[in-house]
């Protein structure tokens, strides 16, 4: 009878340690990254004291909420085969959102069976309709494979 609680203790203790691998969550910042967006007053990279971003991510538009004290901000952008992502920016709650059409080339890349295939993003440039307290957008670095360098400079 010890023997048998034994075995039954090993196979136990054995199936536990085995159910989880690394292949499992795609924890290690392997998925399709965000794209990174800076502020600028004038020609200095500032903090905004408030910011709220929507992003028409091609099931509806998506409330990424208010931003307080920000120098950047991350959006996630469509993994559909749509060419192109619209983002709404406000600074106020009086003030009306201005859209910025960030155009891109999607490449996919498989990672892992856990992760399986995420998505980089080329060409990315934007065009900027109906400016209110957004100015202008200037382009940053053109390609997004991680979420190191900014893609896109917000100038209020």
């Amino acid at each position: 009878m010890k023997y048998f609680k034994f075995i039954i203790f090993i196979l136990v203790l054995s199936s536990i340690i085995s159910c989880g691998s690394d292949d499992d969550i795609c924890e290690s910042g392997e998925g399709t990254p965000r794209m990174k967006i800076s502020f600028k007053k004038g020609s200095q990279i500032s903090e905004l004291d408030s910011i709220k971003i929507y992003a028409d991510l091609g099931t509806g538009i998506v409330d990424l909420g208010w931003k307080l004290k920000v120098d950047s901000v991350f959006v996630p952008l469509r993994v559909d085969d749509s060419p192109f992502t619209d983002i709404y920016v406000r600074t106020t709650t009086q003030e009306d959102s201005t859209r910025v059409r960030i155009n891109y080339t999607t490449k996919s890349i498989y990672v892992s069976p856990g992760c399986g295939v995420k998505r980089n993003y080329e060409n990315v440039n934007s065009v900027l309709s109906t400016p209110n307290s957004l100015k202008s957008v200037e382009q940053g670095q053109n390609f997004i494979e991680n979420e190191d360098k900014t893609n896109l400079f917000f100038n209020f």
